[in-house]
């Protein structure tokens, strides 16, 4: 019995080899890129990743009716240091034109947030203004996930590559991932979990990358226990999407980064 990352990853193989087919001509995107390392490398406070995301397979549909700029702006202004924007289509509802939006109203770094497995995937995502990558490292093979990190670098794009283990951590330190990326759902039982981030936290720490915490962003104390892990950014969706107030709700999260000793 396949998970449902893996129906995902088959579902996400069949729409390349439409794309392939289809030859559609991909334009070239030219603007200066937004780093997200950078802005980790900055920030005082644990860096907000505010997340656009209208559904998703475990929750069914979270905010149809929100406008990727409208949204955009207001996690600009309630002090977002990136926006993620979900690009798949059919089990998030997103697409490449809500990323294209999105890049439009705000200048802050824009993560593509799919599930990638092919080249062309990323040559949309550059074409429509995002700035780093989403790479699974649970989704791909080693070899895979080295050429996709490899081609994305080439393309001026960062990487945020995720892990859920310590086997993903192994690929991740292996190609040498700046930014790492600890989901707290279990992608087989769908079930979110900090204890993920608590144990694997310091283990990308001591290898060198900055940590950003993913999924199950609650409350101040969610903030507090990722930065206590050794989180730089966490990266926030459903609450963000139905708060009714988002300046509160970033007042809120905003938690001091916890440095090491060593660290300026």
């Amino acid at each position: 019995m396949g998970t449902i990352l893996d129906s995902i990853i088959e579902r996400k193989k069949v729409e390349v080899e439409e794309l392939r087919i289809s030859g559609t001509e991909i334009p070239e995107f030219t603007s200066k890129p937004r780093s997200l390392l950078k802005a980790l490398r900055e920030a005082s406070n644990v860096a907000i990743i505010s997340e656009f995301k209208r559904a998703s397979p475990s929750k069914g549909d979270i905010n149809l009716s929100l406008d990727p700029a409208k949204q955009a702006i207001l996690y600009a202004r309630a002090g977002a240091s990136a926006i993620s924007v979900l690009t798949d289509v059919k089990g998030f509802k997103g697409s490449f034109t809500d990323l294209k939006k999105v890049r439009e109203a705000v200048d802050l770094p824009i993560l593509c947030k799919d599930f990638i497995v092919d080249q062309i995937q990323i040559d949309l995502a550059h074409s429509a203004g995002a700035d780093v990558i989403l790479l699974i490292a649970s989704a791909l093979p080693l070899g895979k996930l080295s050429e996709l990190y490899e081609y994305a670098y080439e393309k001026g794009l960062e990487c945020l590559v995720e892990i859920h283990d310590e086997t993903d951590l192994e690929k991740a330190i292996h190609i040498k991932a700046q930014m790492i990326g600890i989901n707290n759902r279990d992608l087989k039982s769908f079930e979110v979990n900090l204890v993920n981030t608590e144990k694997l936290g310091p283990l990308v720490k001591k290898a060198g990358a900055f940590l950003i915490s993913e999924s199950g962003m609650k409350t101040r104390d969610d903030i507090v226990r990722a930065a206590a892990a050794g989180a730089s950014g966490v990266l926030v969706g459903e609450t963000f999407m139905t708060s009714a107030d988002l300046n509160e709700t970033f007042q809120t999260f905003t938690v001091p980064v916890v440095r090491d000793h060593h660290e300026g």
